[in-house]
C-alpha cells in the first residue's frame, strides 16, 4: 500500500519538465539512416531514444506460394520481431501473439499509402527487427519501414510517420517513456499519420480516455508525426542528394 501511494504521488511533469528533462510536447532524440543493408532492396535504421530498429524491404518479387497471389495488386507482408536480447528480461526467440498483432496493424498502416496496383501477382516483404526496445517500438518500426519502402522505390502517396501520445500523472504528453507508460493513470495512444495527405492510418489506445482529452491528444499526435516526417524526409534527402552529387 505504501509503495502504491508513493507511485500515485510521483510527479511525471514538474514545472513544465518531464522526468527525462523533456517538455510535454517534445520527442526523444531520433536518428534515421537509409540504405544500411546492402542485400535488401530498401532499408533503414532508426534510433529513437533507447529504441534501435532495423527495417529491410525485399521486392516486389514473385509471390509464392501462388495461391497467395493477388492478380490485381502486390501483397504486402510485414514481420515485426523483437530480438531476445532487446529487453532487460530476455524474451523467447521467435514470433509471439504480440508481434503478430503489431505486424498486422503495422502492415495495414503502411499499405494504405502504397501504390500496390503497379505490381500485380507480386509480394513485398518488410522485416522489422527490434534489437533494443523501449517504449514506442511499434511507432519506431512503422517509421523505419516507411523509409525503407521509399528507399526500395515503392510508389506511395506519402511517408507514414508514427509516434505515441498519452497521459501520465494527469498530464498529456508526447512520445512516452517506459516509466511514463507504467504510471497508474497511464493512457497510451500509438498513431500513424501521413503528413502529405493528412490521413490517419493507425490509431490504437491502451487505457481509459475522457472525451475532453481526445482533441488535445490528437492535435499533439499530429504535431509529433509531422516532426517525425521531417526526420524521415531529411534522411532520404541526405542519401539521395549525396548519390546525385557523387
Amino acid at each position: 500500500m505504501i509503495l502504491g501511494k508513493k507511485n500515485q504521488e510521483k510527479k511525471y511533469v514538474d514545472k513544465g519538465k518531464r522526468l527525462d528533462g523533456r517538455k510535454t510536447d517534445e520527442l526523444r532524440q531520433i536518428d534515421i539512416e537509409v540504405g544500411v543493408i546492402d542485400q535488401a532492396d530498401g532499408s533503414a535504421f532508426v534510433q529513437w531514444g533507447k529504441n534501435k530498429v532495423y527495417a529491410a524491404v525485399y521486392g516486389p518479387k514473385e509471390c509464392l506460394p501462388r495461391h497467395t497471389q493477388n492478380p490485381l495488386k502486390a501483397v504486402l507482408r510485414y514481420k515485426y520481431n523483437m530480438a531476445p536480447f532487446s529487453v532487460s528480461d530476455r524474451i523467447r526467440p521467435g514470433y509471439s501473439r504480440r508481434s503478430v498483432e503489431i505486424s498486422k496493424v503495422s502492415r495495414l498502416a503502411l499499405e494504405k499509402t502504397l501504390v500496390l496496383e503497379d505490381f500485380p501477382k507480386t509480394a513485398i516483404d518488410v522485416f522489422v527487427e527490434i534489437i533494443q526496445a523501449d517504449a514506442g517500438s511499434r511507432a519506431a518500426g512503422i517509421t523505419a519501414a516507411s523509409v525503407a519502402l521509399a528507399d526500395a522505390g515503392i510508389p506511395m502517396t506519402g511517408l507514414v510517420s508514427a509516434c505515441a501520445v498519452g497521459k501520465a500523472g494527469g498530464h498529456i504528453i508526447l512520445d512516452m517513456t517506459k516509466e511514463e507508460e507504467d504510471a497508474p493513470d497511464a493512457i497510451d495512444l500509438p498513431v500513424a499519420y501521413v503528413p502529405e495527405t493528412g490521413e490517419f492510418t493507425l490509431v490504437q489506445m491502451d487505457g481509459e480516455l475522457q472525451r475532453k482529452d481526445w482533441d488535445e491528444l490528437i492535435e499533439l499526435a499530429v504535431k509529433g508525426c509531422e516532426m517525425v516526417g521531417e526526420k524521415q524526409r531529411l534522411a532520404l534527402k541526405k542519401k539521395y542528394e549525396g548519390e546525385v552529387n557523387e
